[in-house]
């Protein structure tokens, strides 16, 4: 839904409408933020955005409209195992689409992967399908973390 300056992702009118929701100031505001930025914001981070331009959304209506977005699939969250969730957008703006993750464990530094070969577009493919046949289950989208060492700390 164009946000009321005309602006803002086309994919959100359809998304709250089908989901049964309001597009409020707290909602508008945090969806401003992740589609504002290609990082993975953890829901502090979030708030401290939100914060600056809209001072009396708190931190637990951030933290509420967080899960309210994860549960209605706009938003995706993710353990990158520092204890803290992050979230983006689940259909990016900025035309950033499907993507792995590659977390690094030593900086903690979070790399989007997505330009994936033929040969592991087909290996994921074929996954889905055989786990789909075999338990009877409709598979709708995956999320694959790889965890190592990246390049600027193998140097170290």
């Amino acid at each position: 839904m164009p946000w009321r300056d005309g602006t803002g992702p086309p994919w959100l009118e359809g998304k709250f409408k089908g989901c049964g929701f309001r597009l409020t100031v707290p909602r508008q505001a945090i969806l401003d933020v992740l589609a504002g930025t290609a990082e993975h914001l953890s829901a502090e981070d979030i708030y401290l955005k939100v914060h600056k331009v809209h001072p009396a959304i708190g931190l637990t209506t951030v933290y509420r409209t967080l899960e309210l977005l994860v549960q209605s699939g706009m938003v995706f969250k993710f353990d990158f195992g520092d204890g803290r969730a992050r979230y983006e957008l689940s259909e990016n703006p900025k035309g950033i689409g499907h993507h792995h993750h590659l977390v690094c464990t030593r900086c903690r530094r979070i790399i989007d992967y997505q330009d994936f070969i033929d040969e592991e577009k087909d290996l994921l493919q074929k996954t889905e399908r055989g786990l789909s046949k075999k338990y009877d289950f409709h598979i709708t989208h995956h999320v694959i973390q790889f965890y190592g060492v990246c390049r600027e700390c193998l140097g170290c």
